[in-house]
């Protein structure tokens, strides 16, 4: 992987949409009651997004803290402000909920995984996806970004 600070953003949103598929696929199979195939798709989801922290995080270390700015104005500044406050606010949880998660379903408790899976599944897929929107909004549809 090119841990040039410059195909960081770019890797991020690709790991972002990677997640967001892997969380659809395994919908798909737990409603399929393929099991076994939605816990591997799961973790395959988990560690896309473990991935997706490390990379996040060294491309802030990368660019000493430093963050693009945003330079549109009026109503698509509110949202993408929006968009971003949200999306961060509901990323911090999704570490918890997952790994939660994670450990409820290999015990195969199946009933406390399936209720808190009906809240976290949205959180995450709606980081997962906001993510990608957010590296658009940044990076190509950003004047002079």
């Amino acid at each position: 992987m090119n841990m040039n600070p410059a195909t960081l953003p770019a890797i991020n949103a690709t790991l972002n949409a990677i997640a967001g598929v892997l969380l659809v696929v395994a919908l798909v199979f737990i409603k399929q009651k393929r099991i076994a195939a939605h816990r591997n798709t799961m973790l395959a989801a988990f560690g896309v997004s473990a991935v997706f922290l490390v990379t996040y995080v060294t491309d802030k270390i990368m660019k000493g803290g430093a963050h693009t700015p945003f330079r549109m104005d009026g109503v698509i500044r509110i949202l993408y402000y929006v968009i971003l406050i949200t999306h961060i606010l509901l990323a911090i949880t999704v570490p918890v909920f997952a790994v939660t998660l994670i450990r409820l379903g290999l015990k195969r408790r199946d009933a406390a995984h399936r209720r808190l899976a009906r809240i976290a599944w949205p959180i995450w897929m709606y980081v997962s996806v906001t993510g990608v929107l957010i590296y658009f909004m940044l990076y190509h549809w950003n004047p002079s970004a």
